[in-house]
Parts: C-alpha cells; sequence; structure tokens
C-alpha cells in the first residue's frame, strides 16, 4: 500500500499522507490541503474526521471490541477495581501492589471537599437538576485550589489536581444526592473502598451504620469501568477542546459535565426508564409498546437498544447483564417498571425485527435498570455517569496537553447571505 493518496481537484494532484493505527485503522491526512488547495473536508458532526491521535481507548464498533491501553473491557471489568482501571487509563499501565496502595491512599487524603461548597449546594432549589449541580461545582474547584489555574503547571501540580478531582468526585455526587433529597451529608469513611465510600456517603445516614452488599458494590464498581472511557465521544472530545484552550483541569472536566448532560449523550440510560414509566402510564403491554416500535409510530422508540458506535453488539452489555441480574435477584425488588424492562428484553432478544437489525439491549439499558434498583433518583443517572467517565476526561486531557496540542479551531462551509450594501435605519423597510 502507498503512503499517500491521491487527490485530483480541477486537474490538481494533491499528496494525502496516509497513517496506519497500531490496530490497522486507516487515516487520510488532510491537515494541510487547505494551506495548498484552498478546500477543506465538510464532515457534519465530526463523524468521521479523527481529531487527534491517541493511546489510551481502541473501540471497533463493527466488531463489538472495546479497549483500554491493549487491555480487553472483558478482562478489565471481570478483574480489576475501578481505581485500577483510572490508574491504567491515566499513567499508561495497570498499577502493581505497591503502586496501587499508594494510590489508594494518596485519593483517601484529598476525599472532603471544602465546607463553602455546602453553602453553594445550599443556595440551588432542591429539584434543581443534580447535573446543573455538577457542572458548577467542578468550575468552582479551581476557585479553591488557585494553582491549578497556571497552563504551565509541573507534572507533580497536575498530579495533585488529578488526585483531588478522583477523590473528591464520589463526595461531591454523594453531597448533590443528598441535598436533592433533603438529608444532611454524611462525610467519607477513608478506610472503605473507593465504591463502598461512594455508597454510604449516597445511602448512609449520619445516625445510623451503613453496611455495603458486596453484590451492590461489586455491580457499582463494574459500571464505573464501564463507563471509564469511551474513545473521542462528545464529552471526551469537549474536555481536549477545551484544555486545547490551556483551561485548566477543572474547567474542561465541567465542560466535560455539561456535554454529558444532553439526552443525545449521557441522558440514555435516564431516557430508558422514562421509556418504562411511560409504557407503566400508558396501560399498555411490553410486546404492545414493541410492535408500535415496529410499526414506526410517530413518536415511539425503544430506548436502550442499539448503539450510535456499536453496529453489532455493545460489548459493556454483555458484561453489566450478569451483574443486573444479581443485583435484582439480591434486593427482590418488586418494581412494575422493572417488571416491563425485563419483558421487553426477554420479547426484543427473541423479536426476528430487532434481532436482524442487531437492536441488542446495550449498557445503558441495564445500568438504567440498575441504579432504579438501587433508589438512585432517575436525573442522579447522569451523575452516576461523570462519576465513572471522570478518569477517561482526566487521561484524554493529559495525553493532549503532553502532546502539546494546538488549539482546535474546525472550519466550517459558509451558507449565508453575500456581501450586501449597508441599509440606514431610516431606509429600513
Amino acid at each position: 500500500m502507498s503512503d499517500n493518496a491521491i487527490l485530483n481537484i480541477e486537474g490538481k494532484e494533491y499528496n494525502l499522507p496516509i497513517h496506519k493505527g497500531t490496530e490497522g485503522e486507516l487515516a487520510l491526512n488532510i491537515s494541510k490541503l487547505r494551506d495548498e488547495s484552498q478546500y477543506i473536508t465538510l464532515d457534519l458532526g465530526y463523524k468521521n474526521t479523527g481529531a487527534t491521535t491517541s493511546k489510551i481507548t481502541f473501540l471497533d464498533g463493527e466488531e463489538g471490541i472495546l479497549r483500554h491501553r491493549g487491555y480487553s473491557i472483558e478482562d478489565l471489568a471481570e478483574n480489576c477495581t475501578f481505581l485500577e482501571v483510572a490508574y491504567l487509563l491515566i499513567k499508561g499501565n495497570l498499577p502493581n501492589v505497591e503502586e496501587l496502595s499508594t494510590f489508594q491512599n494518596t485519593i483517601s487524603r484529598h476525599t472532603l471537599v471544602h465546607e463553602d461548597v455546602k453553602l453553594m449546594l445550599n443556595a440551588y432549589p432542591t429539584g434543581a437538576h443534580p447535573m446543573g449541580k455538577l457542572m458548577a461545582v467542578m468550575a468552582l474547584m479551581s476557585s479553591f485550589y488557585p494553582d491549578s489555574l497556571n497552563p504551565h503547571s509541573q507534572e507533580d501540580d497536575f498530579a495533585v489536581t488529578m488526585n483531588r478531582l478522583l477523590a473528591k468526585m464520589p463526595t461531591i455526587c454523594a453531597m448533590i444526592h443528598k441535598h436533592s433529597v433533603g438529608h444532611p451529608m454524611v462525610y467519607p469513611t477513608n478506610n472503605l473502598n473507593y465504591v463502598e465510600n461512594y455508597l454510604k456517603m449516597t445511602f448512609g445516614h449520619i445516625t445510623e451504620e451503613y453496611e455495603c452488599d458486596p453484590v451492590i458494590s461489586d455491580a457499582m464498581n463494574k459500571l464505573l469501568i464501564l463507563h471509564a472511557d469511551h474513545e473521542q465521544n462528545c464529552s471526551a472530545s469537549t474536555v481536549r477542546m477545551v484544555g486545547s484552550s490551556h483551561a485548566n483541569l477543572y474547567a474542561s472536566i465541567s465542560a466535560g459535565i455539561a456535554a454529558l448532560w444532553g439526552p443525545l449523550h449521557g441522558g440514555a440510560n435516564q431516557q430508558v426508564l422514562e421509556m418504562l414509566q411511560e409504557i407503566k402510564d400508558s396501560g399498555i403491554t411490553p410486546q404492545q409498546h414493541l410492535d408500535k416500535v415496529k410499526n414506526k409510530e410517530a413518536g415511539v422508540r425503544l430506548m436502550g437498544f442499539g448503539h450510535r458506535v456499536y453496529k453489532n453488539f455493545d460489548p459493556r452489555a454483555k458484561i453489566i447483564k450478569g451483574a443486573c441480574d444479581n443485583v435484582l435477584k439480591k434486593l427482590g425488588v418488586n418494581d412494575p417498571l422493572l417488571d416491563i424492562a425485563m419483558k421487553l428484553e426477554e420479547i426484543a432478544l427473541k423479536d426476528e425485527y430487532f434481532v436482524s437489525r442487531k437492536l441488542y439491549p446495550n449498557v445503558d439499558f441495564y445500568s438504567g435498570i440498575i441504579y432504579k434498583a438501587l433508589g438512585f433518583p432517575t436525573q442522579m443517572f447522569t451523575v452516576l455517569f461523570a462519576l465513572g467517565r471522570l478518569p477517561g476526561w482526566i487521561a484524554q486531557w493529559k495525553e493532549m496537553r503532553e502532546n502539546n496540542e494546538p488549539i482546535g479551531r474546525p472550519r466550517q462551509l459558509y451558507l449565508g447571505e453575500p456581501l450586501r450594501p449597508f441599509i440606514k435605519m431610516s431606509d429600513r423597510k
């Protein structure tokens, strides 16, 4: 194969270098095309545009493959803790026993947040959306740590900021939940592991002991791992774009949270529960809902099935299904919404219409069911997504800065009015 592709425009040839990724992916480098020809490429939504090179995550949607730093998501979810995967994403390798112990101990020393954060949360109405609170608190964090504002911070300074973020995120998320239900916050207990500490701060009470069920903590650990990074998605590319201006890490993560908040990105598992509620309220059966979907009735969709990237199956869904079954069995939850969800899954997996179109349940379907079973309010689902995605955002930001990538500046194709003569106010009709 040639190292270059030839692009012929109006009889003139342009050489476009061809790059090959580790897993055989091919890319045409058009970086100098505009300088040489005045042409740009048009790719709405950047669906076929590689804005960067990366060593963090490999994703093959056709084959249902997801790997972090070369490790399969199946092996990581089965054998690792969330902090091990966070270490892998950010530092490039899985930690040994000593490295993990040091990492865990360092994280545990930073779990408290400034008491003034509570003042900010108390200024919000109780019913304010948790993602709005999370986005604002994250942006606020740089005010407490002004050293993080230096765009030329040394590696040690970045490590401290990274540790603070990973440590304080569960505390902040738990505080947001407690504020939404009007309960006093539960402070961190640093002899618990990362997941157990978060669950205690969320569901524990200051007046009683809290014991975390291992089935629940295992499911939460897997969910956080499965959401830890997903290549150049909307929020990750937002973090890189904002960070390319040398905005600090807190501001960049806050921007990523804003991107994740959108229902087309992080709100998918929330939409699953909203769909289940609509089915229940309408009084129709799961089969009748699926029939409406197949008949393409206006406004009727099957949320949590299929995926924008995975064209075969979502490898994360296959992993979390087992944890979902374990949680429902352990808790013995009697919830009509979960009954509807299980019936939808059962029917769709056998229905030729959905099977032939490879519309299998995705990770959002099962994560929504688990979060509902555990007692999380629906509006908290995207916050939990952000908690899991944090190490991926940090790794993406770190890689972008270490590569000295230029400030992001997409081009456009202008389709507006051409030059027009200016009309004075008195002459305008």
